[in-house]
């Protein structure tokens, strides 16, 4: 019985999510269809999402064998979902027993601590647990110890990312009502913070006129659609029509099987967030609706998109000047030994949009071209350093894509490397103490000398 619950049960991330969507809903008291509804969605939502990654899997096996045998070096594509995906095959279990305790984390910190914030952004949540259970898992942490540390780490970010970027966020929004909870943190808040220094009198990016034309690129679909046809295009020319038709095609002709690879990799995607959508849809609610109860003047963190609408065109600026960095990075990253991180729209358009934000806030329209091309070095060269960080998951064809991903990952693993395993889980939760801490204090200094000067 024991182990039917151990290793059946609660092994199986499919069944273990449904559990805590099926306690949220009761929680709330829904009725007995929303329950069941609610239950069964989150379930099917886990199922989905390995259904996409068996299709995207397969797209990138061959994409990585034309881009070797063209170039005689590993392409890497960053897409947090595809990771995540390939993942959940050996970590699955600690990804969701690491999600649903950080997210209890999260609202006990924004309980207690000057940091009110929920971080709702689900995916994120789950491929941050996802990174989290590999690091340490890598690094021979096993059992408890991995789900409390890594519970504690993951809850911590939650409240700890937002609370980085709010003084932009208020430049932003002009007001105090939302926060932004998206692993690319680090990204935007170099860009805030460059803004800030290089903008001097730079007009707003408002005040151009951008082409509506390029609005297509807000559909994740039709971005990666465009994004991998256009690279298994290339790849293909180089890595030439007799070695695809002879090796990997059975005799299609090379362009029709380039053309139908990158479609196939993108409907892996639209399946893998089609079933992120089903699983979230249910937790996040059933999620808000307890820290509601909980913590009282809680501040939603919001996906990135919610700060497009306040500079239409430094996103759209902030994204392309994102993209021609992450190319210029490409090709300087085998100078410095690293894997050949293939730019792809999606990251640079999410990160790279809400970076131009962020430094046109602060920065004006040179703030949000500069701080977009950090953002773009950033997404480039993190990837590469934590391919090594992963272990066995660093050998794919893809990687975690955006900012905050690359750092955690890289100090995670490298205090790992350095510091015994037994020690890890005291340091870990005395930094963060220690950083919490030292917010907490600026904030409420912050906060007081606001109210005394008004």
């Amino acid at each position: 019985m024991i182990d039917l619950i151990m290793n059946d049960i609660l092994g199986t991330p499919e069944i273990l999510v449904g559990l805590f969507a099926l306690v949220g809903l009761l929680a709330q008291r829904k009725s007995a269809a929303d329950v069941v509804s609610g239950t069964l969605k989150t379930v099917l939502g886990f199922v989905i999402l390995g259904a996409g990654a068996t299709v995207i899997i397969g797209s990138l096996d061959k994409f990585s064998s034309m881009f070797n045998h063209a170039f005689h070096v590993d392409g890497i594509i960053p897409n947090n979902e595809a990771i995540v995906a390939v993942a959940q095959e050996s970590f699955g279990a600690e990804t969701a027993m690491i999600m649903l305790f950080g997210m209890i984390v999260n609202i006990i910190l924004a309980r207690i601590t000057p940091f009110k914030y929920i971080f709702l952004t689900g995916h994120h949540i789950m491929f941050m647990a996802c990174l989290i259970a590999v690091i340490l898992t890598t690094g021979g942490i096993t059992g408890i110890p991995l789900i409390i540390l890594g519970a504690i780490i993951l809850g911590s970010l939650m409240v700890l990312f937002p609370a980085l970027l709010q003084p932009y966020t208020r430049e932003i929004t002009k007001s105090d009502d939302i926060a932004i909870g998206h692993f690319g943190s680090i990204g935007y808040f170099v860009a805030g913070f460059l803004g800030k220094r290089v903008g001097g009198n730079s007009k707003s990016t408002e005040e151009i006129k951008v082409p509506k034309s390029l609005g297509f690129l807000r559909d994740t679909t039709v971005a990666v659609s465009l994004t991998m046809v256009i690279l298994f295009f290339v790849v293909s020319l180089f890595a030439g029509g007799q070695f695809i038709e002879s090796e990997l095609s059975d005799g299609q002709n090379y362009l029709i099987f380039s053309l139908m690879q990158g479609l196939t990799f993108a409907a892996g995607v639209y399946i893998i967030l089609a079933g992120v959508r089903m699983l979230l849809g249910e937790i996040v609610p059933a999620f808000k609706g307890i820290a509601d109860k909980m913590v009282p003047n809680a501040k939603p963190a919001l996906d990135a998109p919610a700060v497009f609408p306040f500079a239409n065109n430094a996103s759209i600026l902030g994204f392309m000047f994102s993209f021609i960095s992450g190319l210029i990075c490409m090709l300087l990253l085998p100078v410095f030994g690293l894997a050949v991180i293939v730019p792809g729209l999606v990251p640079h358009f999410f990160t790279g949009a809400a970076a131009g934000v962020f430094g046109n806030a602060t920065g004006g329209r040179r703030g949000a071209i500069i701080g977009a091309m950090a953002n773009g070095i950033l997404i480039s060269f993190l990837p590469a350093l934590l391919l090594p960080v992963l272990g066995g998951l660093g050998f794919q064809s893809t990687t975690f894509g955006d900012a905050d991903f690359g750092l955690v990952g890289i100090i995670l693993g490298q205090m790992i490397n350095t510091i015994q395993s037994n020690l890890i889980f005291i340091i870990v939760v005395l930094a963060i103490l220690a950083l919490l801490f030292a917010l907490g204090w600026k904030t409420r200094k912050s906060t007081k000398e606001q109210t005394e000067s008004a």
